[in-house]
This record gives C-alpha cells, sequence and structure tokens, in this order.
C-alpha cells in the first residue's frame, strides 16, 4: 500500500510533503505506519488499515484520543474513516522506547498509570469484566492440555495438581472498577519523554479494576529485566492466575500470519505468570514439561 497522501492531508489539514515507512514492532497488527513531513516542517506518526478488523481497532483508538488530553496519551492530529481509516498522532520517533528498563523508568510508568486510572474514563469503552471468557484460559487448557504441554512450561503431572487451584483463583479475582484502563501496557505501547511514559494503541481501553493493568503488563516486564512481579503487587487477587492462564491457552497455538513469532513471547511470559501465579497460591514451583 502506498501512503494515502490526498486522504492524510483532508485528515490533518495541511498538505504531506514527505514519507518515510516505519516497520511496524506490534504483534497482530495488520496496517500501515509512516513518519509524514508537513507544511511547515512539523511531523507526525501517520496509521492506516489495512483490513476491517485492523479499522475497528483504529475506530477504538480514536474514540480514546478524540476525548482524553492528558500527559499519558500522544496528541491526536488527524483521522479520516472514509475509503480508507487513517489515524494520526504526535510523532514518537524520538521519545526513548524500552527495554532496557530503570527503576526509575519503572516508576515512571507507574506514575502514569495511576495518572491513567485517576483519569475520568470517556464514553464508549467495553467492561474489563465482559473480557473476563476471553483472558481466562484455564477452562481452554483444561478441555485439551496439550497445546500447553507441548510447550513444555510444566509436565502433566503438575498441571493436573495446579490446574484447580489457579483455574478457581482466575474465576474468582475482580475485573470490574472504575479505573480507566489501557489494557495492552508493554514495551511495545510505552515511551518516555523527558521523564514522562506515555501510553500507545489504545484498542484495548476499558473500564476495571486498575490492577489489571499491573498484572497483565509485569511478566513482560520481568522478561526485559524488571523486577519479579510480587515486588510491585504483592497480591495480585487472582490476576496473576488470569494473567497466567491467558499465556498458557495461546502459547502453544499455531502462530497467526501477521505476528510469527508472538507464541514464544507468549511461553516466556507464561512462565513468568505461572511462575507468579504458583508463589501466590502456595502451589509447587514450576517443573519442566520436557
Amino acid at each position: 500500500m502506498s501512503f494515502p497522501a490526498a486522504e492524510a492531508e483532508r485528515a490533518l489539514g495541511r498538505r504531506p510533503l514527505r514519507w518515510e515507512t516505519v516497520v511496524g514492532t506490534g504483534f497482530g497488527t495488520n496496517n500501515r505506519r509512516w513518519i509524514a513531513e508537513l507544511e511547515g516542517g512539523a511531523t507526525v506518526f501517520v496509521k492506516v488499515a489495512l483490513d476491517e478488523v485492523s479499522a475497528g481497532w483504529l475506530r477504538q483508538e480514536h474514540n480514546v484520543y478524540s476525548k482524553v488530553t492528558a500527559p499519558f496519551i500522544p496528541t491526536l492530529h488527524g483521522w479520516y474513516d472514509e475509503d480508507v481509516t487513517l489515524l494520526a498522532i504526535d510523532d514518537l520517533s524520538r521519545a526513548e522506547w524500552p527495554p532496557p528498563w530503570s527503576g526509575e523508568r519503572v516508576d515512571a510508568v507507574l506514575a502514569s498509570l495511576h495518572n491513567l486510572h485517576s483519569t475520568p474514563p470517556p464514553s464508549g469503552l467495553s467492561q474489563a469484566d465482559e473480557l473476563r471468557e476471553h483472558l481466562d484460559g484455564w477452562s481452554r487448557v483444561a478441555a485439551d492440555p496439550e497445546p500447553m504441554l507441548s510447550t513444555g512450561l510444566c509436565s502433566g503431572a503438575w498441571l493436573d495438581r495446579a490446574l484447580p487451584f489457579l483455574a478457581a483463583a482466575a474465576r474468582g479475582c475482580r475485573l470490574a472498577g472504575k479505573a480507566f484502563l489501557h489494557l495492552d501496557v508493554s514495551s511495545n505501547n510505552i515511551c518516555f519523554c523527558e521523564g514522562r511514559a506515555l501510553f500507545t494503541d489504545w484498542n484495548w481501553a476499558a473500564i476495571g479494576n486498575p490492577l489489571l493493568d499491573l498484572a497483565a503488563w509485569l511478566p513482560s516486564l520481568r522478561l526485559e529485566g524488571g523486577p519479579e512481579p510480587w515486588t510491585i503487587v504483592p497480591d495480585s487477587g487472582g490476576l496473576a492466575a488470569l494473567v497466567a492462564g491467558y499465556f498458557a491457552a495461546h502459547a502453544g497455538l499455531p502462530p497467526p500470519a501477521t505476528a510469527p513469532t508472538v507464541r514464544e513471547f507468549q511461553r516466556r511470559q507464561g512462565e513468568i505468570a505461572i511462575a507468579w501465579a504458583a508463589r501466590e497460591l502456595d502451589l509447587p514451583g514450576l517443573d519442566s514439561g520436557t
């Protein structure tokens, strides 16, 4: 797909003079991305959907960007949704993107999450509790444990012993709440500008328990050299088990065409999340399934 210059001009109100393709680093995305230079010298980040699923994600992002102005979110510069679906926000190519992680960077993310969770959520968001079936994978593991066991995360004997406790904790965790959630906090969607953490990619934004954002972030943070999850959230109230179940149910599945490396990343996060949940539930440590 070539850069949609005419549509970008209509969205932005200024003519793009030059543009450069940005290679996406996220998983499961089906869109094209550019940094565009506009008349006057300003630059913006432009994202265009390549299919209807991605167009729906951009519409959800636009719902957030168009209604929220805060230090943790980039500024919306343009929107077009006719023959193509196009979103333009701040150019963050000069921002700092993790990893590596430091204590200061972790603290900056925690501060921005606190700010986010204290911000009134915009209209049009789903409730996190409505996503429980999507997030909780232990019932799928119970119905067919082979995909999880094929990853080598644990032995069948360990899973037989631990599964009832993990499943019960995931079922009982609290997702409902009133906080504005991002629900996809990871290094792909975090950057730092003058020490302040900004979050991008808002298509999963929802309303619910603020601990859910933390629980979903901490396994990838640990994987990238950050602290152990329980040093930040000593008691997740079962959310560690929920997150572990999500990774356990997905890591052994065939990878989607748009994200050929995502399953290994999920497996490695799953190892951390399951160990965290097992520690919280006083279960035996993970043993190898290989």
